[in-house]
């Protein structure tokens, strides 16, 4: 077998075997395959895209290069959650907890940020004593105590996904479908859950900005996980704004326990309930997106949620206190109002300006060895729909001092709003269901 083959297969329409992908990507990991032949490779899919069979051959061969976590010592069907990213999106620290208090043991690895804010990884480091290092027994035996745990991703993950993605980054290829959908599950499939629920964002905050984009990516992982016996489903959702209020470490760790206890925003609430609906009927334990739905809803007023939050806090030696006394996490010395110098409605907002307004005052990573502040971020106050008078706060800054960049990043919160004489009309914030059926648009969907 010769890499130059199978370069000129692939270039020229063909559908690479099982075996021929794991060659190609083994002898890239070990070095035996030079960086420019596998670029060559990349770019032919790019242009030829992949079948369903050999996008879910190129994931497998990834999950391989590496470590494979095996959950099964874990009783019950065990259901990963990923999101694509966006502006705002704290859904793990809700969805976690509520979908473990019905009895569905969430085991997950999660990242950290690199862009606007920090990860999942990052928001949890914000609550003080929180440990998202575990040995592999203390992960599982946690899981198996209290139903939840939360660590960092396995530096050994799927490793050949991480040297292929940074070639890709150098090589025009990342925006390619199957390349990004092997990518994703790649690591979800070795860190070993029995299903995957995907939250696949949509629109100028996130990395698909268009609905047929996030529709084509969804069913290209559907369809990996369906191929590896994976049950997957996957939910398309509005990111044309900031999800909830806060972007930030720890304001996003305060919104989410304001969620747990009922008094989130309500598009925050929403897809939270929905994603760890779909979660819940994946484990087994509804045999209906709403009736799962109205169990998460009582699992919020009853306190279960939030019980659960706390417990899983507590178990990995962070202050659980902070469920009473959100002042205990950390806090920005100075507030900056962003106040409208005009009159109308809120008719746009700029979701991925405000996460580089977040990313600018310490939020998140502009490279991968920068230091996060926990405490800084942006608040909204105002949303698309919302009635503006002139002199309103739009946003307050929580910002380490107030020197000159403050300034800057307040302008660039500011230009971000769009207003308008018209009340713009509701916008849809859940929009498609992907499943190993299809899709479907949130519209004809029940």
């Amino acid at each position: 077998m010769r890499s130059v083959d199978l370069i000129q297969k692939k270039r020229d329409g063909g559908e690479l075997t099982a075996s021929e992908l794991t060659y190609l990507i083994d002898g890239y990991s070990r070095g035996d395959i030079p960086d420019y032949q596998l670029s060559a490779w990349a770019m032919a899919v790019f242009f030829r895209g992949m079948t369903p069979r050999e996008t879910a051959a190129l994931t497998l061969a990834m999950a391989n290069s590496g470590d494979q976590v095996d959950l099964g010592p874990i009783s019950g069907i065990k259901v990963d959650k990923h999101s694509t990213g966006g502006v705002g999106d704290k859904t793990t620290l809700i969805i976690a907890p509520l979908v473990a208090s019905v009895g569905i043991p969430v085991a997950k690895m999660s990242g950290r940020g690199l862009g606007h804010t920090g990860g999942t990884i990052d928001k949890l480091e914000s609550i003080e004593g929180f440990r998202t290092e575990l040995s592999r027994e203390r992960f599982m035996s946690q899981v198996s105590e209290i139903g939840l745990s939360i660590i960092g991703q396995s530096g050994n993950l799927a490793p050949a996904d991480k040297k292929l993605y940074a070639l890709r980054d150098v090589t025009a290829t990342v925006e390619s479908i199957p390349l990004i959908a092997s990518s994703v599950m790649s690591k979800k499939i070795a860190a070993g859950a029995d299903a995957i629920v995907l939250d696949v964002k949509t629109g100028s905050g996130a990395f698909m900005k268009t609905l047929e984009q996030s529709e084509q990516l969804a069913k290209a992982m559907v369809d990996i996980g369906t191929e590896v016996g994976k049950n997957t489903a996957a939910v398309i959702s509005d990111m044309d704004q900031p999800l909830g209020f806060a972007i930030g470490n720890a304001l996003e760790v305060q919104e989410s326990i304001e969620t747990l206890k009922g008094n989130g925003p309500e598009d925050l609430t929403e897809l939270c309930l929905t994603l760890g609906a779909h979660m819940v009927v994946l484990g087994g334990k509804s045999d209906s997106v709403e009736a799962a739905k109205m169990l998460l809803r009582e699992q919020i007023d009853n306190g279960a949620a939030l019980e659960k939050f706390i417990a899983f806090v507590a178990a990995q030696g962070g202050d659980d206190t902070i469920a009473d006394d959100p002042s205990r996490l950390p806090q920005a010395p100075v507030l900056v109002e962003i106040r409208s110098d005009g009159a109308g409605y809120v008719q746009a907002i700029e979701a991925e300006q405000l996460g580089l307004a977040a990313m600018l005052l310490g939020a998140g990573r502009a490279t991968k060895d920068a230091a996060i502040d926990y405490a800084v971020g942006v608040k909204l106050r105002k949303k698309v729909g919302d009635a503006v008078q002139t002199g309103d706060s739009l946003a307050v800054l929580h910002a380490r001092d107030h020197n000159e960049s403050v300034h800057e990043v307040a302008e660039r919160v500011r230009k971000a709003y769009t207003l308008s004489d018209v009340k713009p009309e509701a916008r849809a914030l859940l929009l498609s269901v992907v499943t190993a059926e299809g899709i479907t648009r949130y519209s004809t969907y029940s």
